[in-house]
């Protein structure tokens, strides 16, 4: 189901396409990351209203799918595209990950939308190789469409096992302001030219 996450009118949206890290599994959905961006913009003057179009278990053929419409739907200025994990933990075909992914830049971008590709890398038990293989998708991705990067979106919660789920993979409401600022870093340098 797709949340807009404030429904007062903006000038422009941020679409949020993601599984779900961008979901907020496991917890209140108020408490999740994208939430927190919501409060973010508008704390610091920013009119974009956030639109939250992750789904739980979400792959990147999936994300695919979804987006033709959510960008008809909404006609956002920025995708924040945070998709991958569930073909990973899967061990669906890199190429057929990555070919989704630029898909997904490109329609994107015929959309006058700009791009903040979201990172992820596998579990260690996964091996060093397929994690970075895995990895290098994003960086590569990044490199190749000239797009910003959050290189992990878990970076400084994934090594920390109170912030995390008894899962191991799903991060708690206490990881969810790092995350926002993991997301921040790199979403900042698109909104500069945003109406305060």
């Amino acid at each position: 189901m797709i949340q807009t996450v404030c429904q007062a009118d903006a000038p422009s949206s941020i679409l949020v396409l993601g599984d779900s890290l961008s979901a907020a599994y496991g917890i209140d959905r108020d408490s999740g990351w994208v939430n927190l961006l919501q409060a973010r913009l508008q704390s610091e003057g920013y009119p974009q209203r956030v639109v939250n179009a992750s789904i739980s278990g979400d792959t990147t053929a999936g994300g695919v799918d979804r987006l033709p419409q959510a960008l008809q739907r909404f006609r956002p200025s920025i995708l924040i595209l945070e998709l991958g994990s569930n073909d990973g933990l899967r061990g669906l075909d890199f190429n057929a990950s990555r070919n989704n992914l630029a898909a997904m830049i490109d329609l994107a971008r015929e959309y006058g939308c700009k791009v903040l590709l979201i990172g992820m890398h596998m579990p260690p038990n996964f091996g060093k190789v397929f994690t970075e293989r895995f990895h290098s998708i994003f960086t590569g991705l990044s490199e190749n469409k000239s797009v910003p990067l959050v290189p992990f979106l878990l970076e400084g919660v994934a090594n920390r096992p109170e912030w995390m789920q008894a899962d191991q993979l799903h991060p708690t409401a206490l990881a969810q302001p790092k995350m926002l600022e993991n997301v921040w870093a790199e979403l900042r340098p698109l909104l500069q030219g945003s109406s305060k």
